[in-house]
């Protein structure tokens, strides 16, 4: 099949999903397009036989914003011109979704499909503002095909947007050989001592994610046991943790890596993942922590009961019960036999349910089917 791929070019789930299922559709024999205003953070073209499209975004004076949708309309309808491509997946419904659709108007003598996958941003936050609830409604009725990360997910874009188009169910995934347990005792060595524990958070650092609680909530696991802080990420609440750190924590206790590369050698080094996001659509980050063998305390909302499985891969605590979450981080970093035994379940758990090989025949079975409704 000739693919299309859309995405953000960011660090964020989304565009790391579209970004390895493209890598991995590639490598499985399909000629495969990714279309983005950036390389994406993940896309490693040496690698690949992927082909990358740069969305050029213009500035006129009468413009305020400049129009991002409408460039990037163009560059699919280009490319779907040059390359006859059978599908454009677009991940995100807006602006992506509409997108694709003007495009696909736009070049209506090729016989193009679109499949819009939903993440949960594009839905929770964007799609449910007044002012973008009728075109999203629209883009997604519009598709060829739609999927989404979670049930959860899928649930909830039914019941607000009262789609009548099907929405399949197809989980994020983990590329098994990339995050795996490893042995780091110079990288742990880095930013532990040995008789310190560690754990880690990857985010974008939105308000959602709530990493300036999570920086209290280190401080009070703290009070118990020794410990160190990896944050890995950037965004809009990034100074209001730094200035956390100076407050609450120890400033040698709490690193703040960015943007890291390698994001699983990180993850092998850690004892534990903390995720106290207010809502999570799937939650990726998770996923890959326990793909490395690192339990997950988390707190029970959205998508993430179906990523993490309470009391084995890790723990589920009630919505804002703070308290919760301490007890079961402390509880936790102080048991060593139960951190190995549920990183070795949450282990099992991602190679039966969540590996990249069986999520991309998942996508191939949707495609043809998208296909076959030509």
């Amino acid at each position: 099949m000739k693919i299309g791929i859309v995405c953000y070019p960011t660090f964020g789930g989304s565009g790391v999903i579209a970004t390895e299922l493209g890598t991995s559709l590639s490598r499985r024999g399909h000629e495969v397009h990714i279309i983005c205003y950036n390389q994406p953070a993940r896309l490693y073209i040496h690698d690949t036989d992927i082909t990358f499209h740069l969305v050029n975004v213009v500035s006129y004076p009468l413009f305020e914003f400049p129009p991002y949708t409408l460039a990037l309309a163009s560059k699919i309808y280009e490319v779907i011109e040059q390359h006859a491509l059978d599908l454009v997946h677009v991940h995100y419904a807006i602006p992506h979704s509409t997108a694709a659709y003007l495009a696909q108007m736009m070049a209506s003598h090729h016989p193009t499909r679109i499949i819009t996958t939903l993440h949960g941003t594009d839905i929770i936050l964007v799609g449910l503002d007044p002012s973008y609830r009728r075109v999203t409604k629209f883009s997604i009725e519009q598709s060829n095909g739609v999927t989404a990360v979670s049930h959860y997910l899928a649930d909830l874009t039914r019941a607000e947007f009262q789609v009548q188009i099907p929405i399949r169910v197809i989980p994020n995934f983990v590329d098994l050989a990339t995050f795996r347990p490893q042995h780091n005792p110079l990288l742990r060595a880095k930013y532990a001592k040995p008789h310190e524990r560690i754990i880690v958070h990857i985010s974008n650092f939105r308000p959602l994610k709530r990493v300036p609680l999570l920086i209290q909530l280190f401080a009070r696991i703290l009070e118990q046991v020794p410990a160190r802080l990896l944050l890995i990420g950037n965004g809009p609440d990034y100074p209001a943790c730094v200035d956390l750190v100076r407050r609450y924590a120890p400033h040698n206790q709490v690193f703040f890596l960015d943007f890291v590369h390698d994001v699983a050698s990180i993850l092998s080094i850690a004892d534990l993942f903390l995720f106290p996001s207010e809502i999570e659509s799937f939650g990726l980050a998770a996923l890959e922590a326990l793909s490395c063998g690192v339990p997950v305390v988390a707190f029970r909302v959205g998508g993430l009961p179906e990523a993490i499985v309470h009391g084995e891969t890790g723990y589920l605590v009630e919505p804002d019960d703070v308290e919760g979450m301490i007890k079961a981080a402390v509880e936790l970093l102080q048991d060593a036999d139960r951190r190995q035994a549920m990183g070795e379940r949450g282990r099992r758990w991602v190679e039966e349910h969540f590996n990249i090989v069986d999520v991309t025949r998942q996508y191939e079975e949707f495609y043809r089917h998208v296909l076959s409704q030509a």
